[in-house]
């Protein structure tokens, strides 16, 4: 911020026209990756989630047959309950003895029955799980794999790109800091507000460019002399005569050959 006090008119007109040429060129860089590193987000995001969901489907799958296990654990304690039972019913003293043995049976076996029906209910969701499993693990190979393509085409394009927009980016904080902040903070607004990202344009054809509102000769003149700054009234852009405005694109091509 040191010079910007010095700067003229002419030369703030100039130091902003350079900076939007840089930035224009950083939106182009940006915009040939386009929407990839979204795409990257999104698919790392969904196949985190498919990692997630098949563990726990896993993990559910072993409770079912950790279940399983101890139900066909039971059937047995059951069995040897009923051959305990029968055994002693040979050595009863009475009817009544020999009854609630019999009821004790008739309860063991339909522990065992229950048993059995829980058990194949179990087997029907671990065939169930088994399938979801299957289906998820496909899903997130699918994934993974479209994962991987769009990590490398991003990386390729990061590559071609990741040195001239470093150089870019510095040069557009450089040149930032040759435009007072009243000004600058006027180009970042009217930057943000427009869909293109052009703030600053020249005079083509009697009109501001991109505009199809004539601009008055008077105005015009004025631009050209370049001796304040001033604003299109329709857009709000700030203005740049066009021989200006050539010998800063011809100055920053120059610039961008060096990269």
């Amino acid at each position: 911020m040191a010079n910007t006090k010095e700067l003229s008119v002419e030369d703030k007109l100039r130091a902003l026209y350079d900076l939007q040429l840089i930035d224009t060129r950083i939106d182009e860089i940006r915009n040939v990756r386009g929407e990839l590193p979204l795409e990257v987000e999104d698919l790392e995001d969904e196949v985190a989630g498919l990692s997630t969901r098949l563990d726990k489907l896993k993990s559910e799958l072993e409770v079912v047959e950790d279940n399983i296990k101890a139900k066909k654990l039971a059937i047995e304690e059951h069995k040897e309950s009923i051959k305990r039972y029968t055994k002693q019913q040979e050595s009863v003293r009475n009817n009544r003895e020999f009854n609630s043995l019999t009821k004790e049976v008739e309860f063991q076996e339909l522990e065992i029955q229950l048993a059995e029906k829980q058990i194949k209910e179990m087997k029907a969701s671990i065939e169930h799980k088994k399938e979801v499993i299957s289906q998820s693990k496909e899903r997130l190979e699918i994934k993974s794999s479209h994962l991987k393509h769009k990590k490398s085409e991003l990386e390729a394009i990061m590559a071609e790109t990741e040195k001239e927009e470093t150089f870019l980016t510095e040069k557009s904080a450089e040149y930032q800091q040759m435009i007072e902040e009243r000004l600058l903070a006027a180009y970042t607004r009217i930057r943000t507000s427009v869909r293109n990202g052009l703030a600053v344009v020249s005079i083509e054809r009697g009109a501001s460019a991109g505009s199809f509102f004539t601009i008055p000769p008077q105005t015009q003149v004025e631009i050209a002399s370049r001796k304040k700054i001033i604003t299109d009234e329709h857009s709000g852009r700030i203005l740049v005569d066009s021989t200006l405005a050539e010998e800063e694109r011809e100055k920053m091509e120059q610039l961008f050959a060096t990269i």
